[in-house]
C-alpha cells in the first residue's frame, strides 16, 4: 500500500513548479496546485481528470443537463465556466461510453422452440425462398406460357406458405422465427437483387460487396458513427442558427454549446433506452412512453431557458427543431455511409 507523501494541509511557501511564492492553495502565476499528491489513489483522480474533468463539477453539469439544460447553457455561454465540465468533453466522452456500451451490450437470447415448431419453422423459411423465386421467373418469363406457367406456380407457393404459416399460428409460434435479416441482406446482395439506384455505379458496387457480409458491415459503420460522430456538430449548428436568423446577440459559438449539451443528453437517453430495453419489463415500457416526450420538452426547456425566450416563440422553434434534427441526422447517415464505403 502507497503511503502519502505530506500533509494536504501542509504549507508550501514556493510553487514546485516555477517557484513563485504560494499564497493560498494554488499558485497565482501557473496555476498548479500547492499541495503535490504522490500517491495511487490521486493517479487514478487525475486520469478520470484529464479525460473529463471528472470532479466535483461533474455532478455539478449533469443535474442541470437534465433538468434544467437552458440555465447550463446560458451560464457557460456567459462565461461561469470554472464550475462545469466543458460541453465539448462532455459530448465526446459520452459519446465514446454509448458506442462502447452498444458494441459489448449482450443481446437478449431467445428461448428455444420445441423440436416440431422448429420443424415447422424451417420449413416456413424454405417456403419464403420458393416464394421468391417463383415470382423472380414470373419477371424474368420471356413469352406468355411461360408467364402464365411461372404465375400459376408462384401463387400455388404463396398458398403453401399460407397454409404453413396458418399451422404456426396455431402453434402460437411467431411469424419471424425463421427469418434471419442478415441471412435474407446477404442472400439478395450476393444474388445481385438489392436495386439502390444511387446513380453511381461504382458506390453501389462497394455497398453490395459489404451487404454480402451483413455482419462485418454492421460492425464497421458502428465504429465508423463513432468515428464520425463529430460531423453532427457541424451538421446541427447551421439549422439552430436558422432559428435565430433574424436576432442578433447570438453567435455561432452559442449555437455550438447548445448542440453540443443538446446532443450530450440526447446520447445519455439512448443509452438508458437501451439499459431498459435489454432490462425488459415495465422498466422497458415505461422508458420507451417516456422518451417521445422527453426529446422535445427537453429542446423546449433548453431553447427557452438558454435564449431567454417566451413561451410560444420557444414552441415554434421546438417543432422546427424537431424537423430540423431529422434533417441533420439523414446528413449524417448519409455521410457516414459514403465516407465508410
Amino acid at each position: 500500500m502507497d503511503r502519502p507523501i505530506g500533509e494536504a494541509g501542509e504549507a508550501h511557501h514556493a510553487c514546485a513548479d516555477c517557484g513563485t511564492e504560494v499564497v493560498g492553495r494554488f499558485c497565482h502565476q501557473c496555476g498548479q496546485p500547492a499541495h503535490i499528491h504522490r500517491t495511487l489513489t490521486h493517479l487514478g483522480e487525475e486520469v478520470l481528470h484529464g479525460v473529463m474533468h471528472f470532479d466535483s463539477r461533474m455532478w455539478r453539469t449533469l443535474p442541470l443537463l437534465a433538468f434544467r439544460p437552458g440555465r447550463l447553457t446560458r451560464e457557460w455561454v456567459h462565461g461561469k465556466r470554472s464550475r462545469y465540465v466543458s460541453p465539448l468533453a462532455m459530448f465526446l466522452f459520452t459519446v465514446f461510453v454509448m458506442f462502447m456500451g452498444l458494441s459489448y451490450m449482450p443481446a437478449k437470447e431467445k428461448a428455444p422452440l420445441p423440436p416440431a415448431q422448429q420443424a415447422l419453422v424451417q420449413r416456413l423459411a424454405d417456403q419464403i425462398g420458393k416464394v421468391r423465386e417463383a415470382e423472380a421467373k414470373v419477371l424474368t418469363a420471356k413469352t406468355p406460357e411461360a408467364r402464365a406457367e411461372a404465375e400459376a406456380k408462384a401463387t400455388a407457393e404463396r398458398q403453401e406458405l399460407e397454409t404453413i404459416s396458418a399451422q404456426l399460428n396455431a402453434m402460437d409460434v411467431p411469424q419471424d422465427a425463421g427469418f434471419d435479416w442478415k441471412d435474407e441482406i446477404r442472400r439478395r446482395a450476393t444474388a445481385g437483387d438489392l436495386n439502390m439506384n444511387l446513380e453511381n455505379k461504382a458506390l453501389e458496387a462497394k455497398i453490395r460487396h459489404k451487404l454480402e457480409n451483413p455482419e462485418l458491415a454492421l460492425y464497421k459503420l458502428q465504429q465508423a458513427f463513432y468515428k464520425f460522430s463529430f460531423l453532427l456538430i457541424p451538421i446541427s449548428i447551421p439549422f439552430v442558427a436558422l432559428l435565430f436568423l433574424w436576432k442578433r446577440g447570438f453567435t455561432l459559438y452559442d449555437h455550438g454549446v447548445f448542440v453540443l449539451y443538446s446532443l450530450t443528453f440526447m446520447s445519455m437517453l439512448v443509452m438508458v433506452t437501451a439499459v431498459a430495453t435489454r432490462i425488459g419489463g415495465i422498466t422497458s415500457a415505461l422508458v420507451w412512453m417516456a422518451a417521445p416526450f422527453a426529446v422535445p420538452a427537453h429542446m423546449f426547456f433548453q431553447l427557452k431557458g438558454a435564449y431567454g425566450l417566451g413561451t410560444f416563440s420557444a414552441l415554434w422553434r421546438t417543432w422546427f427543431l424537431l424537423w430540423f434534427c431529422a434533417f441533420a441526422l439523414l446528413l449524417f447517415v448519409a455521410a457516414v455511409t459514403i465516407l465508410s464505403a
